[in-house]
């Protein structure tokens, strides 16, 4: 799960120069970086360098397709994330996907979001790379990570895939704002999916 892709990601980090080093610096994110030093996965001559967040979807593979038909309308760059999140809201009929490297270091395959025509709501969808048995956790997980009365998620284990289907409303994730762009709603996805995927991890270990 997260702990052995972790473990995989830091070693790629780092060549066999960079071992042989006294001392290393490593860029990496903050969501790793607060992974790895919490769970002690590097040495301690070590320096992580905080990379600038909004550089982590650059090479992404974003799309606009029609919310009726699944078809792709256009293949978007990176500049496309700096618009406000409420394009949304003025072209209802679309979605945005997202496939990024990132995703899959937590298990995810890709990161649709939508307005949502029933409720108005910022709709996100994503596949969850996490076995049957976490079920429960993970509900638990999103029912007190969720803030609000009207907050809500769907979740549903795909036998075909092996996936969760998870569909959650961004509009109740702490950090949300009608103000932000698109980009930000990316990084906040994000890293609420990592911090949901390490508590489900950290519970399973707790339950062993």
């Amino acid at each position: 799960m997260l702990h052995k892709r972790m473990k995989q990601y830091i070693s790629s980090l780092m060549s066999e120069e960079q071992q042989a080093a006294p001392s290393l610096k490593v860029e990496i994110y903050q969501e790793e970086k607060e992974y790895m030093e919490e769970h002690e996965l590097i040495s301690n001559d070590v320096t992580f360098i905080e990379k600038d967040p909004t550089t982590r979807f650059q090479d992404a593979s974003i799309e606009r397709c029609d919310k009726g038909t699944e078809e792709t309308l256009s293949e978007e760059s990176f500049a496309f994330l700096e618009q406000p999140i409420d394009y949304l809201q003025k072209h209802k009929n679309e979605f945005l996907y997202l496939e990024s490297k990132w995703l899959k270091l937590i298990g995810v395959d890709a990161i649709s979001l939508e307005v949502s025509d029933v409720f108005g709501t910022y709709d996100v969808m994503v596949g969850l790379q996490l076995q049957k048995k976490f079920e429960i956790s993970l509900k638990e997980n999103l029912s007190k990570e969720l803030h609000g009365d009207e907050a809500r998620f769907e979740l549903i284990f795909n036998q075909t895939d092996g996936l969760f289907d998870l569909n959650f409303a961004l509009n109740y994730v702490n950090g949300f704002n009608e103000g932000m762009s698109l980009e930000e709603a990316y990084l906040l996805i994000y890293r609420f999916l990592f911090k949901l995927v390490e508590s489900v991890e950290e519970r399973s270990k707790d339950m062993n």
